[in-house]
């Protein structure tokens, strides 16, 4: 499992939302650009770039700045935020590795399939992101998680495992930014369930144990912005996490 550093921007700076709450940001000094140079100094090949303003806005905002990071060398970006139509997949795909898609995996499923098939599924990551009901059913949250779905976390999954789904960036919504420790059992579901599919898990990682807790689940990924912003993990925690560290 490697590690996969978080760069949240919003009005062009670097911000970590509590649980996707615009009224609950929290600002950081450094710039974006910056902390993907800091990342791949340390040994990371990717960055997860969220669009907060395209999230909330439907259509990627910040692009130009995106395309600035992209120039960060040994780097790659997956792109999340926004991403609603064709033509803001392609704008995007044209200036990053990889592009996120959400809310349109609950709300427009042939779409994406078709994108799938179109564009290959190695340049598409679906964001399942999900809340818990009180039964502990995962239900997709949609539109910046501003909405809740009636779509289940594994009828998605089994629809677009039939599609070629190849990535998956899976947020437990209720633990984002709360560094109150990841959901294991959430993820060892996932991949116990989907074992061809690589999972990012998201949301709560406070520190180097919950790393060593969530490789043992089969995630590919886990995910992390608010922790590493704040200095809970030391750079030698990092690196021990990031493929080139």
């Amino acid at each position: 499992m490697d590690l996969l550093p978080a760069i949240d921007i919003r009005g062009g700076k670097c911000v970590r939302l509590l649980k996707g709450d615009f009224h609950q940001e929290t600002h950081y000094e450094a710039t974006p650009a910056n902390l993907a140079q800091r990342y791949a100094d340390l040994g990371a090949r990717w960055v997860h770039v969220v669009d907060l303003d395209g999230a909330r806005d439907g259509s990627p905002q910040n692009l130009d700045l995106v395309a600035t990071i992209a120039q960060t060398k040994k780097i790659e970006i997956q792109l999340g935020g926004g991403i609603r139509s064709e033509t803001d997949l392609i704008r995007a795909l044209t200036v990053v590795n990889r592009v996120v898609v959400g809310s349109l995996a609950a709300t427009s499923p042939n779409l994406v399939e078709h994108w799938l098939r179109e564009f290959g599924p190695n340049r598409l990551t679906l964001a399942l992101d999900v809340r818990l009901d009180q039964d502990n059913e995962p239900f997709i949250a949609t539109h910046g998680w501003t909405k809740d779905s009636k779509l289940t976390l594994w009828a998605a999954l089994d629809r677009y495992s039939q599609a070629g789904l190849r990535n998956v960036l899976c947020t437990d919504v209720d633990r984002d930014g709360a560094l109150k420790g990841p959901n294991l059992k959430l993820y060892k579901t996932c991949v116990e369930r989907c074992p061809d599919i690589s999972f990012q898990a998201s949301g709560g990682v406070r520190n180097i144990q919950d790393l060593c807790e969530l490789s043992k689940t089969g995630v590919a990924f886990a995910i992390s912005g608010k922790a590493l912003l704040e200095g809970l993990l030391s750079d030698e925690e990092m690196r021990s996490f990031l493929p080139n560290g």
